[in-house]
C-alpha cells in the first residue's frame, strides 16, 4: 500500500509542471535552497532558545511564557517560509524524493517535533504557572526541551543527506 503510494505516477507529473522546470533548470533552485536554509536556522534557532530555558541551561531570568510568546511568532513565521520554499524544491525531483530515506526521515522527524511542539503548548504550557520561578527545572519540561532539540537536530541532518542520497 505505502510502496504503491510512493511509487505513483503522480510525483513524476509533478516533476512535468511547468513551475518545477522552471525551479529545477534555473537560478531559482539555488536562490529557493539558500532561503530555504536561512528560515530553517531561524526556525531550529528560535526553538533552541525555548528548549535550552525548559533544559533549565539559559535564559533561567526568563519566565517560559514570555519566552515563548516573544518567538512563537518568528518560528511560525519561519516555518511557513520554509515550508514554501521545500515544497519548491520538493517538486523538481518528486518522484525521487518520496523514495529517498532521508527525505522519508525528515518527514517522520519533522512530525515528531510537531507533535512534540503542540503537546507542550496545548497540554504542559496552560499549566506552567507554578514553574516559572521554580530554580530547578521539573523532569517533564527537561525531557520536552531534550525531544526537541534531538527531533529538530534530526530533521536537519536528515534534510542535508536528501541532495545526497539519489
Amino acid at each position: 500500500m505505502l510502496s504503491d503510494f510512493l511509487r505513483d505516477p503522480f510525483w513524476i507529473e509533478i516533476e512535468n509542471w511547468p513551475l518545477s522546470w522552471e525551479i529545477g533548470g534555473t537560478w531559482l533552485f539555488p536562490f529557493i535552497e539558500s532561503i530555504h536554509v536561512i528560515a530553517i536556522a531561524m526556525v531550529v534557532g528560535s526553538i533552541l532558545f525555548v528548549d535550552l530555558r525548559l533544559l533549565g541551561l539559559a535564559a533561567m531570568r526568563y519566565p517560559i511564557r514570555d519566552l515563548s510568546r516573544e518567538l512563537i511568532p518568528w518560528t511560525w513565521g519561519a516555518f511557513a517560509i520554509a515550508t514554501v520554499t521545500g515544497l519548491g524544491m520538493f517538486i523538481t525531483r518528486a518522484a525521487s524524493h518520496v523514495l529517498n530515506p532521508a527525505f522519508q526521515w525528515k518527514m517522520i522527524l519533522l512530525v515528531l517535533a510537531g507533535a512534540n511542539m503542540a503537546w507542550f503548548h496545548f497540554r504542559i504550557y496552560r499549566h506552567l504557572d507554578g514553574a516559572e520561578h521554580m530554580t530547578a527545572t521539573p523532569l517533564q519540561l527537561k525531557i520536552i526541551g531534550s525531544l526537541s532539540l534531538f527531533l529538530w537536530a534530526g530533521v536537519v541532518l536528515a534534510g542535508r543527506w536528501v541532495g545526497h542520497i539519489v
